[in-house]
C-alpha cells in the first residue's frame, strides 16, 4: 500500500527538485535518521534528549563554568530561556528591534543604490550581522571586521576535508579563528558592559556571574544561529521571489501578515538546517532528525508538499515554517527577529526599480550548522528602469 507521501505526491505536479537547497552526508557517525513530523517532533519534546552535533562534544569537555543556553537541558535551560525573554519576545522584537533592523535596512539599500549592484548573500550577512550585534551586544568593534572574521570563521565548516593531518589544520585555523573573534569583539564588549552594563545579552551574561570564556562561546552560539542561518534564509527567499514573479507580486501586495506567511512557507520547503542531532541516555547511537522529511510530510503540511503554498491547509498547531526553527525546548528564540529582518529587507529591496536577478547563487554545504549555503548571488539595479 502506498505511504501518503506517496499518495500525495501521486496527485502533485511538485517533486523534491522544487528544492533549490540540497543535503549533504550527516554530520556525526552512528547515528539512526529520524524523518516524519510527528516522529522528530516527539524526539524535539523529550525532556531525555540531549544535545549533539555542533560541537556539543567539545562544549561537554570544554571545561565551561556555564555551558551555553543551546546545550542546557531541564531547569537550567528554562531558567536561562525565562531570563532571555525579554531580548527575543514579539513585543520587543516590534518595539526595539524593528526600528533598528529599519535602520541598517535603510543603509544597506542606500549602498546598493550608490554601488548599482551586489551580492544579496553579502547584504543579508550585513544585516543579519548588523542586527544581532546590537541584541548580543557586540557593539564595540568595527562591524565591517566583525562581518568579516564571522564569515571567515563559519566557512571553516563548508568543506568535507579527510585525513588526519587536514582535520587538524581545520581544527587549529578555527581555534585561530575564535581567538581572533575574542580578541578583536567580544572582549572590548565585555570590557565596555563590566562598566557601562546595557540591555543585551552579554550585559545579562556578566550580571549572571559568566567567565569571559563562557561569554565567548555563547557569542559563538549566537553567532551561528542569529547570524549565519540568518544570512542563508534571506538569500534563499530572495532568490525565490526574484525568480517566481506571481510570488513576488503577492508578496509587495500583501500586508505584512502575508509576507511573513509566504517567508514562512519559503522556509518550510527550504528549512536551513537540514538536520538536529540528540543523543538519548544509554544509547550508543545519537538521533539524526530530519527537518526536510518533517517539514514535506503531508500528514502535518497537507497535500502537495514540494508546492510553495501560502494557503496551504496544515495539521492542527503545526506552524508556517513547520520545524524550520526546531521545537521543543530548544526551538530558535529568536525566530521573530529573523521573519522580521527578512520581510522589511526584502519588501524594501523588492520595490527598487529595475532590479533583476544577474547571477543565481552557488549552493553548498556546511557540515558545522548543518545546512546548505548560498554564495555568489547577484543582484543589480537595471539603470534604464530606475
Amino acid at each position: 500500500m502506498a505511504t501518503a507521501t506517496e499518495q500525495a505526491q501521486e496527485s502533485c505536479p511538485f517533486s523534491p527538485d522544487q528544492r533549490r537547497s540540497t543535503v549533504a552526508p550527516g554530520l556525526l557517525k552512528n547515528t539512526k535518521v529520524v524523518q516524519g513530523y510527528a516522529s522528530v517532533r516527539d524526539v524535539l519534546r523529550n525532556p531525555e534528549a540531549k544535545q549533539a552535533g555542533f560541537k556539543a562534544e567539545l562544549i561537554n569537555r570544554g571545561g565551561l563554568t556555564r555551558p551555553p543556553i543551546l546545550f542546557l537541558s531541564g531547569d537550567a535551560h528554562r531558567q536561562q530561556r525565562a531570563a532571555t525573554a525579554r531580548f527575543f519576545s514579539p513585543r520587543v522584537v516590534e518595539e526595539r528591534h524593528r526600528p533598528d533592523i529599519e535602520h541598517q535596512v535603510d543603509r544597506i539599500i542606500a549602498g546598493l543604490r550608490n554601488s548599482g549592484s551586489a551580492r544579496l548573500d553579502d547584504l543579508a550577512l550585513d544585516l543579519a550581522v548588523s542586527v544581532a550585534a546590537t541584541i548580543v551586544g557586540l557593539t564595540n568593534s568595527d562591524r565591517s571586521g566583525m562581518i568579516r572574521r564571522l564569515d571567515a570563521f563559519f566557512s571553516v565548516g563548508t568543506a568535507l576535508r579527510n585525513g588526519v593531518l587536514a582535520r587538524a589544520m581545520t581544527f587549529l585555523q578555527g581555534q585561530a579563528r575564535m581567538l581572533h573573534f575574542h580578541l578583536a569583539d567580544v572582549r572590548p564588549a565585555i570590557a565596555a558592559r563590566r562598566k557601562a552594563p546595557q540591555e543585551d545579552v552579554i550585559s545579562h551574561l556578566i550580571a549572571e556571574g559568566h567567565r569571559d570564556r563562557d561569554i565567548l562561546v555563547e557569542c559563538f552560539t549566537y553567532g551561528a544561529a542569529g547570524m549565519v542561518t540568518t544570512r542563508e534564509f534571506i538569500t534563499m527567499a530572495g532568490w525565490h521571489l526574484l525568480e517566481d514573479a506571481p510570488l513576488r507580486a503577492r508578496f509587495l501586495k500583501g500586508e505584512r501578515a502575508a509576507r511573513i506567511a509566504i517567508l514562512e512557507e519559503i522556509l518550510r520547503l527550504e528549512p536551513v538546517v537540514g538536520s538536529l542531532y540528540r543523543r538519548m541516555e544509554g544509547r550508543a547511537e545519537a538521533l539524526e532528525l530530519d527537518i526536510r522529511s518533517a517539514n514535506s510530510d503531508p500528514e502535518a503540511v497537507g497535500p502537495c508538499p514540494f508546492h510553495i503554498d501560502p494557503d496551504r491547509s496544515r495539521a492542527r498547531r503545526v506552524g508556517g515554517a513547520g520545524m524550520a526553527f526546531g521545537d521543543g525546548e530548544h526551538r530558535c528564540p529568536g525566530a521573530d527577529v529573523a521573519l522580521a529582518e527578512a520581510e522589511i529587507f526584502l519588501e524594501r529591496l523588492l520595490r527598487l526599480p529595475g532590479l533583476t536577478l544577474e547571477r543565481a547563487p552557488d549552493v553548498g554545504w556546511n557540515r558545522l550548522v548543518t545546512g546548505y549555503e548560498l554564495r555568489g548571488c547577484r543582484v543589480a539595479l537595471n539603470a534604464e528602469d530606475s
